[in-house]
């Protein structure tokens, strides 16, 4: 039996003609001899009726002091109702088909609400349903305790559900299905010449979600890396294309043309933080990092240098930080309309001069680079809010993104 996980946004399920349309797109891959679980987000976004973030405004109209699991008992419905409406339309189109909680489909998580991680899925009443050549619509965003507590899986856990049932039922492919062609190598709304990926690694992946870019949930990239799973990212109603997310030996190498750079993220209303210090003594700055820890603040880009600790942390946190760090007697410089912009991609380790190009190409645009932070796959650099898509269309133009671009390609047989 062909399994395929099929994921549809709350975008494409918002409308019933969305919906019909994602039916279509089912059937099709039925006719094709494919088994289909689809997945299924909360439809629509804020402001239509049953969208996550119209649940939690409702809520928070009661009271802004939600219990956590109260809250996830509420969010789950979301997914539950995108769920029992697109089983209907594909019933009513002649594709058999039976809508499942998270519950339902058994799959468990740990006991944060709010935040819950996958422990285990039984695949056994998705399979039973498969053998009889039912579709199984799956709520996504969900599970529940060994307890029987709803939880919810945190922003973007519709990706995870999808990936983590590929993975249980050893599916053949994962298609998450967005209005894109697939991942990109910047944000087209601020790098027009940004072009879709054909292939990239699960690592180049999960550091783009991590430095902003919107393209996949960081647990949903563990799980797939951990599981091998196959993923494609795709616009819907295509049957092809996208970009192919494996495990980097799977595409081979070398990295195609020698470039080492594949794409770029990057994260919008920053604050740089910096306290000077006058001798080299590391308490001071050991206890602020703790305070900072103690009190729930993730803090970014941190250079630590004999006279001075430098670090980031985002807008809606820099008020608690700076107020938190003065009762410690600590003189803060706060600088605010920050943004972090980044380079990503498995061809810059090792490779000299991918520093300096991101220098030139930042300073012959005019852009201040305030702190920069690197890693084996990743350069980020700090710059002033205003001059952020000037840093990354010359970052992109550097690094020659607007070309067909593919992290690496597989080796010839």
């Amino acid at each position: 039996m062909r399994i395929l996980v099929q994921k549809y946004g709350g975008a494409l399920l918002a409308t019933p003609e969305g919906r019909l349309q994602v039916a279509e797109q089912i059937s099709a891959t039925r006719k094709d001899g494919g088994s289909v679980v689809a997945v299924a987000s909360a439809i629509g976004r804020e402001g239509d009726p049953y969208a996550t973030d119209t649940l939690v405004t409702l809520v928070r109209g009661v009271s802004e002091d939600i219990q956590p699991r109260t809250l996830d008992l509420l969010l789950s419905t979301g997914e539950i109702i995108s769920t029992a409406l697109l089983a209907h339309t594909l019933s009513r189109a002649g594709c058999p088909a039976v809508a499942l909680t998270g519950a339902q489909a058994r799959i468990i998580t740990t006991d944060e609400f709010n935040d819950a991680r996958i422990l285990s899925i039984d695949p056994l009443p998705t399979l039973r349903y498969l053998e009889q050549g039912v579709v199984v619509v799956v709520a996504g965003f969900q599970g529940v305790t060994a307890e029987g507590e709803v939880t919810t899986l945190g922003r973007g856990g519709s990706d995870t559900t999808a990936v983590a049932i590929g993975a249980a039922l050893g599916a053949e492919v994962v298609e998450i299905y967005k209005d894109v062609e697939g991942i990109m190598t910047a944000d087209p709304k601020v790098v027009p010449t940004a072009r879709p990926i054909r292939s990239i690694t699960y690592d180049e992946v999960s550091q783009m979600a991590a430095l902003g870019a919107r393209v996949l949930h960081p647990r949903a990239a563990d799980i797939g890396r951990e599981h091998n799973v196959r993923l494609v990212i795709k616009r819907m109603g295509t049957m092809n294309g996208g970009t192919v997310i494996m495990k980097g030996q799977e595409l081979g190498v070398p990295i195609i043309d020698g470039r080492p750079v594949i794409a770029l993220a990057h994260l919008p209303d920053v604050v740089q933080l910096k306290i000077r210090r006058k001798d080299s003594d590391l308490g001071k700055p050991l206890a602020a990092l703790e305070t900072l820890a103690e009190n729930g603040i993730s803090i970014d880009l941190i250079n630590l240098l004999p006279e001075l600790l430098a670090f980031t942390v985002k807008e809606d946190a820099v008020d608690r930080a700076a107020n938190l760090l003065a009762k410690l007697s600590f003189p803060v410089e706060v600088s605010r309309q920050c943004a972090k912009v980044s380079i990503i991609g498995a061809g810059m380790r090792g490779r000299p001069g991918v520093m300096a190009r991101v220098v030139h190409a930042l300073h012959g645009a005019g852009v201040d680079i305030l702190q920069t932070a690197d890693s084996h796959t990743t350069i980020s650099c700090l710059v002033r809010r205003e001059q952020m898509d000037r840093a990354l269309r010359a970052l992109h133009d550097e690094f020659g993104l607007a070309e067909e671009v593919e992290s690496e390609k597989e080796t010839e047989g």
